[in-house]
């Protein structure tokens, strides 16, 4: 009943309302299909025979397959997209950081060297 090359309608899931093509028997109820949908393993259950069938090797690869379903393989082109500048944030100056006062420079800060402590007297 279901060979390689039986054309087939997926009935369940995204993919439903789609022609595909049987490309493998898998082991139980599965089949590997390949067409307008997906490829993928899926249940028998899934799909619905249309009663026709097309010559193709078992595993053929995609564009095979749509060749010989006569649909054109359509690439997705990714378009670069500008990236807009967004406005930066600006920054409002306050009442009171207007009135205050500049910043001075520091002058640079010398070393303190600790003094030695003289050792304690003992009390006799």
């Amino acid at each position: 009943m279901l060979e390689i090359g039986t054309i087939c309608m997926k009935i369940a899931g995204r993919d439903a309302g789609k022609t595909a093509v049987i490309i493998d028997i898998l082991e139980g109820p599965y089949v590997l299909i390949d067409g307008e949908v997906r490829r993928r393993k899926c249940n028998i259950r899934h799909i619905e025979p249309m009663g026709k069938k097309i010559e193709i090797k078992k595993n053929a690869s995609h564009a095979d397959v749509l060749k010989a379903l006569g649909i054109k393989e359509e690439k997705k082109k990714k378009e670069k997209k500008e990236k807009a500048s967004r406005p930066r944030k600006i920054k409002i100056k306050t009442a009171t950081e207007e009135k205050a006062k500049p910043k001075k420079e520091k002058a640079p800060k010398e070393k303190v060297v600790a003094k030695e402590k003289a050792p304690k007297a003992k009390k006799a």
